[in-house]
């Protein structure tokens, strides 16, 4: 019989797993011996935070590559467990791993996806915008004409389809991405940004675009953040 292969959530941060990790996840974490990560120094990082009672130098750890996901899945079609693991949040979600959990359905190696924290989800939750119809799209446009561009288009879908729209910016670009949002849309469409989440610096703000002028968007820079908006 196959194995099973985890999706299993990592930290958003630096913060103890038991505030952000069931029992459960952590439970697996810790047993697991073979995994397919993102970046085997981030892997190391969070088992070794986890709790791992086995020596990390004697664990199976790769990095996911695009040819290499039949080769990764070769210890749970033998009947083994893998842990499928990015550098945050959810494997899978604005994250790698889908050519590997595609390639395990096709294997018929068990699927099995843990509980942990999806800075996606969790902005969400917290923006108090639509939650029934959303669409997270990566990064926008870096040059300023082409992102106001973009912000523009996202911003008539939202009011088109009633959908609220997320997406991320590089941690240093978070003023100008806030001050391009400020400028760009019209004044009372909806803009949250959600930054460290989970942290003990998490900050959650939402405004009309108009309010964001007068913000200070320099104390956004340099953290992890999702933007929202919503028409």
């Amino acid at each position: 019989m196959p194995g099973t292969l985890y999706l299993v959530p990592n930290l958003l941060g630096v913060v103890n797993p038991a505030r952000v990790l069931p029992a459960y996840t952590l439970e697996v974490a810790r047993r697991l011996t073979h995994w397919a990560v993102e970046t085997p120094k981030s892997a190391r990082a969070f088992l070794k935070t986890a709790g791992v009672a086995i020596p990390i130098a004697s664990l199976d750890i790769q990095a996911l590559d695009a040819g290499n996901t039949a080769a990764l899945l070769a210890p749970a079609r033998d009947g083994g467990d893998v842990g499928l693991l990015s550098d945050a949040g959810c494997p899978g979600v604005a994250d790698p791993g889908a050519a590997l959990v595609a390639e395990a359905h096709a294997s018929g190696v068990r699927v099995v996806p843990l509980v942990g924290p999806s800075a996606i989800l969790l902005a969400l939750m917290a923006a108090g915008m639509n939650g029934q119809r959303f669409a997270f799209h990566g990064y926008l446009p870096v040059k300023p004409a082409a992102r106001a561009q973009a912000l523009q288009r996202l911003e008539q879908a939202s009011r088109a389809h009633d959908c609220t729209q997320l997406f991320i910016e590089t941690p240093y670009r978070n003023a100008a991405m806030l001050q391009t949002l400020a400028e760009a849309l019209q004044p009372n469409t909806a803009v949250c940004i959600a930054a460290d989440l989970t942290l003990p610096t998490e900050t959650i703000e939402r405004h009309p675009a108009r309010a964001w002028r007068a913000q200070d968007h320099a104390r956004f820079d340099k953290r992890p953040a999702i933007f929202l908006l919503e028409a």
